[in-house]
């Protein structure tokens, strides 16, 4: 008989070869991990043969590879069908989890998806033997659909704190019943997309404050780039949610309102993209014959102009020695603050 708390990791891994050795060791050290399944998705390098060397000898690794790139979307429908534990975890590539993880996220009440609070930690100071992450008061609370939207609407000039960044738990019985898989044609977003859907369909989404998974911020990370084409399928993807009805009339508020930054931000890429391939003139032709485009692309390219001038407002400061500090997805309240 399948224990209710087993979990399955699924990685999803393109040319990861430099870390995906950490990703796999740390899902291995879980106790409550019965299957760790990799997506080897068209990689060029050793990334396949760098995750198999920290195999443990428990059976619990599977990795699959895709001769041709098919985006972390099919990478992960794939390795849920290939999985058979009632509980789903997604860990990227480049990052790892922290010791006791879903110890602390099984404990928590009441949820279909559970998710925790994310340290991002710069990759020249990712010795997770030396990561002094602070302890968090475990408090938690449910997230709407209208909150959880809200919060992944970015500002410029703040730091990235996106509640699409989180990487909840998730009960494969609720995905099952309700149909959800991840959109394939989506290479961005796709994990904001498939929440949103999840919480439509009244998804009990449960989040801790308590920190249990650590971010690596690298320069040439794959998840911080994308294309303009991935953009607009981004968008589209929100004009489907809302196609789709049955979403109360402030989700629905929302979800447009996502859907136009997100748009926003396609514009501009595409302005640019047309001016760097086919000149000024062509991308100036474009602009004056989308005229509801033109806000979006004249407010970015002067945000662009003055970005300089601006510092994000809660950037972590450094430590003495040049070690910066950890920054936190979530404001939370440390054990040691006593109210």
């Amino acid at each position: 008989m399948t224990n209710p708390t087993s979990i399955c990791v699924i990685i999803a891994a393109k040319d990861a070869s430099a870390t995906i050795a950490r990703s796999v060791t740390s899902a291995l050290a879980e106790p409550e991990v019965a299957e760790v399944i990799v997506i080897d998705d068209g990689s060029t390098d050793a990334t396949g043969p760098a995750a198999l060397s920290v195999h443990d000898g428990s059976g619990r690794l599977q990795i699959v590879r895709f001769d041709d790139n098919r985006g972390p979307a099919a990478a992960r429908n794939h390795a849920i069908t290939l999985s058979s534990s009632p509980l789903i975890a997604v860990l990227d590539a480049d990052d790892f989890f922290l010791p006791g993880r879903f110890r602390n996220l099984l404990a928590l009440p009441d949820w279909d998806f559970a998710a925790d609070n994310i340290v991002f930690v710069d990759e020249r100071h990712a010795d997770l033997t030396r990561l002094d992450v602070a302890a968090f008061q475990p408090t938690s609370s449910l997230i709407d659909l209208e909150h959880f939207i809200a919060g992944n609407i970015s500002r410029r000039g703040k730091s990235r704190g996106e509640t699409g960044f989180l990487k909840p738990v998730m009960r494969r019985d609720f995905l099952h019943a309700n149909g959800l898989r991840y959109r394939e044609e989506l290479r961005l977003g796709e994990d904001y997309d498939l929440y949103v859907r999840a919480l439509a369909k009244g998804a009990r989404y449960r989040v801790s404050h308590a920190c249990g998974y650590g971010a690596v911020v690298r320069q040439n990370s794959l998840s911080g780039q994308h294309r303009t084409d991935d953009l607009k399928r981004l968008y589209e993807a929100d004009r489907a949610i809302l196609q789709a009805g049955d979403l109360a009339p402030e989700a629905a508020r929302l979800i447009r309102r996502h859907e136009r930054h997100i748009r926003g931000r396609y514009e501009l890429r595409h302005f640019l993209d047309l001016k760097k391939a086919r000149g000024l003139g062509a991308a100036l032709g474009y602009a004056l014959s989308h005229p509801a485009a033109l806000p979006a692309i004249a407010g970015g390219i002067l945000a662009d102009k003055t970005e300089r001038f601006r510092r994000p407002t809660n950037a972590a400061s450094p430590h003495p020695g040049g070690v910066p500090a950890l920054r936190y997805l979530l404001p939370a309240t440390p054990v040691s603050v006593q109210k």
